[in-house]
Parts: C-alpha cells; sequence; structure tokens
C-alpha cells in the first residue's frame, strides 16, 4: 500500500467537512474585504474602468456579444427564471455531491480533487482583490454598485424574475462583494465537477451529462449578466493552475 493510499484510508468524513467549511468560510471573509465592501474596498469607478476595459477587449476580438445574448431571450421569463436558479444553486449542490461521490468511492482522487478546488478557489482571491469588475447587470444600475451606464441594456435577471435569493437585499448588498466577477469561479468549479467524474463514470449518459454541465455553466453565467465569457476563459484557466499546483502538493507530501 503506497503512502497516498494510507493516507486516504485514515481520512474522517467530519475532519473533511470541518476543513471544507473552515477554508470557505475563511474564502467568504476575504473575498468579502475587497471589491464593493470591506477594509479593502475599491471605488465604483475602478469596477467601472475595468468593465470597460474587458468589454473593449472582446470588441477588439470581435466577441462582445452578451448584451445581445441576452435580448434574445429577454421577453422569456420562465427560461431567464430557469437560469437564475440553475446559477444560484448548482454550483454548490453538484460541487459537494461530487465531493461525496469522490469521497466514499475514489478516496485518493478525492483528496487530489479536493486539493486542485481549494488552491483554485484562493487563487481565484487574487483575481478579486486586484481585479475589481462590475459585472454586466449592474453597468446600467445606480451607484454605489452600479455604474449608471445608459449606453447598455443589460438587466438583472435575478431582480427582474427571480430565483432562490436576491442581490437586492441590504444586508447581502453590504456584507458581499457585488464585484467579484474576476475569474468566474462558477465555471471553474463546473469544470472542477467534469474533470474529476467523466474519467472515473460508467454511464455513456452521465459522462455526456458530466460534459454539458460546465457547457451550461458558460451559457448561465452570460444569460444571467453575472459575468463576461471572458471572466469565464479567467475561471478555466486557474483551474488549470490550480489543479497542477495540486498535483506538485501531492509530489511533495507523498514522496
Amino acid at each position: 500500500m503506497t503512502s497516498l493510499e494510507t493516507a486516504t484510508n485514515k481520512r474522517r468524513w467530519w475532519k473533511e467537512v470541518l476543513f471544507i467549511l473552515g477554508f470557505y468560510l475563511v474564502y467568504a471573509r476575504i473575498r468579502n474585504q475587497f471589491g464593493s465592501n470591506g477594509l479593502f474596498a475599491a471605488t465604483t469607478t475602478t469596477a467601472a474602468d475595468n468593465a470597460r476595459r474587458i468589454i473593449d477587449l472582446e470588441k477588439k476580438m470581435g466577441l462582445f456579444f452578451e448584451e445581445q445574448l441576452q435580448n434574445f431571450f429577454i421577453d422569456w421569463g420562465w427560461f431567464l427564471w430557469f437560469w437564475n436558479v440553475f446559477y444560484g444553486s448548482l454550483h454548490f449542490v453538484v460541487t459537494i455531491a461530487t465531493g461525496i461521490f469522490l469521497f466514499r468511492r475514489f478516496p485518493a482522487r478525492f483528496l487530489r480533487y479536493r486539493t486542485g478546488l481549494a488552491v483554485t478557489t484562493a487563487f481565484g482571491l487574487i483575481g478579486f482583490a486586484t481585479f475589481p469588475l462590475m459585472p454586466p447587470r449592474l453597468l446600467s444600475s445606480p451607484p454605489p454598485y452600479g455604474g449608471s451606464m445608459a449606453d447598455f441594456a443589460f438587466i438583472d435577471t435575478l431582480s427582474v424574475h427571480g430565483g432562490l435569493w436576491s442581490f437586492d437585499s441590504g444586508t447581502l448588498q453590504a456584507i458581499s462583494n457585488q464585484w467579484a466577477a474576476m475569474p468566474s469561479l462558477h465555471l471553474a468549479w463546473a469544470a472542477w465537477c467534469a474533470l474529476a467524474l467523466i474519467p472515473i463514470l460508467k454511464s455513456r449518459w452521465a459522462r455526456i451529462l458530466m460534459w454539458a454541465y460546465p457547457v451550461a455553466t458558460s451559457f448561465g453565467i452570460v444569460i444571467t449578466a453575472n459575468h463576461y465569457w471572458v471572466d469565464g476563459l479567467a475561471g478555466l484557466i486557474v483551474l488549470g493552475v490550480g489543479m497542477r499546483c495540486a498535483g506538485w502538493l501531492e509530489k511533495i507530501r507523498f514522496s
């Protein structure tokens, strides 16, 4: 038995739960100290200027399509409600389910992927801290969180069509970082689930479903105007770096 297998067999579920909860609480606390609120809050101008930079970049590539895409579905209230629920719930539900499945069935793989997800999420904080980015849904909204940019027609689908929660809560706005858009950890986590499960799933339909999940998430983060597509690309890059670091850490620990 290898040292990795021995360490894996000694894991206890409650230790993992405590580690994951503790890590997420620390992550959320740090994330919310930057951007729109907290000790190191940025200015509305900075977040709006960064949004302009992203949009200008996409326009130079001929790939600024987010506004047109949302406008195409603007009257499909039920459709946008579905994507609000998708965005607000599956991000956690599928990730947690993936972790539980790995822990119970593939414990050695669980350790590697748990570490990779943690490193990826931690790296996301660098983007939130150094590049506060006003998401599309806030471009035309008034300050302090919006940019009052009348030349954009994005809507906040969650405010208009509802979902499981709302950014309109004054308490939520006051304690959360409204400009934590770069990178998109929603897409990073969705791609993590696919990478973790596709190689070990036996059912062809289950593999297809897992391939479809990050693709659907890519659509969801854009149609709800929570992200620009570039945020999603950055999320995939961060995931790649996070998983590579997890591999290095595993080799160092068990060498």
